[in-house]
Parts: C-alpha cells; sequence; structure tokens
C-alpha cells in the first residue's frame, strides 16, 4: 500500500515528535567534529565545578572562542611588571571539564614574574570573551 504524502508527513512528524525515530545521538546537539554541545543548566553546573581550580589549570581551562580567542585573550594577559608576555602552544591535552580537547600554552614572563607558566585553554565557547585573569596575571580588558 503506498501512502499520500499528507500521511507520509503526518507519520514522520508524529514519530520525530516522540523522538522515536532518531537514534540517541541524533537527539543531543553536536558540533561539526560530532561532539556534545553543552550548554544552559548543564554548562552552568560545569563552570560551578571548575571554579574550585585556578583559572587555567586543566580542571578549569580559560574558555575562548577558537583559536583566534584563544590568541586574544594570551594577548591581554600581563606579568607582574606589566608588560606582555610571550606564549607558544604546547599541544592538547585530552578532554577537559566541557567535554571538549583543551589546549595547552607555555606562557613566559621575561625578567618577571610568573616567570614560566602553562595555561590550559578550551576554544569550544562561541562568544566567550574571558574577563578574568589567569593567577599570577593581570588583564587588560576585551
Amino acid at each position: 500500500m503506498m501512502l499520500g504524502k499528507a500521511m507520509l508527513t503526518g507519520l514522520v512528524a508524529a514519530m520525530l515528535a516522540g523522538g522515536a525515530a532518531l537514534p540517541v545521538a541524533a537527539q543531543e546537539a553536536t558540533d561539526i567534529f560530532g561532539n556534545k554541545i553543552v550548554s544552559g543548566k548543564e554548562l552552568a553546573k560545569l563552570i560551578e565545578a571548575a571554579q574550585a581550580h585556578p583559572l587555567g589549570a586543566k580542571e578549569n581551562p580559560v574558555r575562548a572562542d577558537m583559536p583566534g580567542g584563544q590568541r586574544a585573550y594570551l594577548n591581554r594577559l600581563r606579568c607582574a611588571d606589566g608588560k606582555r608576555p610571550t606564549y607558544a602552544r604546547v599541544g592538547n591535552f585530552g578532554l577537559g571539564v566541557y567535554q571538549r580537547i583543551i589546549d595547552g600554552y607555555e606562557v613566559l614572563c621575561e625578567g618577571s614574574t610568573p616567570a614560566k607558566s602553562m595555561i590550559y585553554m578550551d576554544m569550544y565557547h562561541p562568544g566567550h570573551k574571558e574577563p578574568a585573569a589567569v593567577p599570577g596575571f593581570t588583564i587588560e580588558p576585551a
């Protein structure tokens, strides 16, 4: 028996409304890499838990908007002498608290303090501009 277009559309809509036709992975919002997008109350809980650790630690990475946001944040940091530190990306360090791959940056304050730091960052936070400085640094406004 062939289903008419209206009947088929109604059947598909009914199945989608109940979520029965979608596999579990398709029911969760994902990014272009297939990673679950954490947002809303779930993100707020993760942020609260992360704040038990210093900003920039693996357990509380600086949230940024893609690589450009990471660089923008690091460019706003100031060493104890008020000068801008130098930095280099060391690599990725696996999944962080927000279920995303975190990056580590070696940050150097030549002739000042902190002399050498490792700052961990999570670049999967569209539009976020971290206002706080990691311990030992000050930060210029965004």
